[in-house]
């Protein structure tokens, strides 16, 4: 990713101000909801360093197994200098220590690959469980909403029986609530 791109922080999302206006939102359930948002942004972050973190090891570990690979391979030129019994010694031992260390090498690969899989659907989980949340809180909004409407709508005490008109619709929200 480019260093161009815009980043949201914690920061950014606890200072951003939301302007009111008439049938807003609850302020305090928006900053109570800003704020977890931050924390799980931090959370987030504070993951995403410590693989980073892990990644560098990693490749801080190939780099030594490849320094490793290039120290035999001239010890092997030296040992073909030798007696052919020491030259044939040395090339199986060689031999045996790159196929432990590729394979150690390769290992580490896997379990790394096998992480970022693992990190990519708990992401891809965490956003499933974000728009459920914000449909449940759509759907919520629409209810109290609709129970306003009804509300309005309904006959008050004082109010002439007649002037008041009992629509299906009416009935239908009562019974629904």
């Amino acid at each position: 990713m480019s260093d161009d791109i815009f980043r949201l922080t914690p920061r950014d999302v606890r200072q951003k101000e939301l302007p009111m206006v008439m049938r807003g939102y609850d302020r305090q359930r928006v900053d109570d909801f800003k704020l977890e948002v931050a924390e799980e942004l931090e959370r987030l972050l504070r993951i995403n360093l410590d693989l980073e973190s892990q990644c560098k090891a990693n490749h801080e570990q190939l780099r030594s197994f490849r320094e490793r690979d290039k120290a035999l391979n001239d010890a092997l030129i030296s040992a073909q200098q030798l007696r052919s019994e020491i030259r044939e010694q040395a090339e199986r031992e060689a031999q045996l220590i790159l196929r432990e260390a590729r394979a150690e090498g390769d290992r580490l690969l896997d379990e790394q690959r096998a992480e970022i899989r693992r990190l990519q659907e708990e992401i891809a989980g965490l956003e499933r469980m974000r728009r459920a949340y914000l449909a449940q809180l759509r759907h919520l909004a629409e209810r109290q909403l609709a129970e306003i409407e009804a509300a309005e709508a309904a006959p008050r005490e004082g109010d002439d029986p007649r002037a008041n008109k009992v629509t299906p619709a009416w009935l239908d929200t009562l019974i629904k609530e």
